[in-house]
């Protein structure tokens, strides 16, 4: 399972959203974090259909989308998302 982070470099959401993706590593230790800088990397951010920072996307092992928030989402709302990619 993959916990995927756009984010861009003054993006003060995206600071609290890297604290909430920290915790939900830290409780489901199948998950892995990923952070993309929308501006490096702009292709993969295009192909995603990534709008604004930050946005994080969670995928099952598989690589199937189960979940996607725009803006900063709540550890609860990331821990569910988990319990779907599993």
């Amino acid at each position: 399972m993959e916990l995927i982070l756009f984010s861009s470099a003054f993006c003060e959401p995206c600071m609290q959203t890297r604290a909430v993706l920290a915790e939900a590593a830290r409780l489901v230790p199948q998950a892995t974090v990923r952070e993309l800088d929308v501006a490096r990397d702009a292709r993969e951010a295009e192909a995603e259909g990534i709008r604004i920072t930050p946005t994080v996307i969670v995928k099952n092992a598989a690589g199937a989308e189960v979940f996607r928030a725009r803006g900063v989402p709540t550890l609860a709302q990331v821990l569910v998302a988990a319990a779907k990619a599993l």
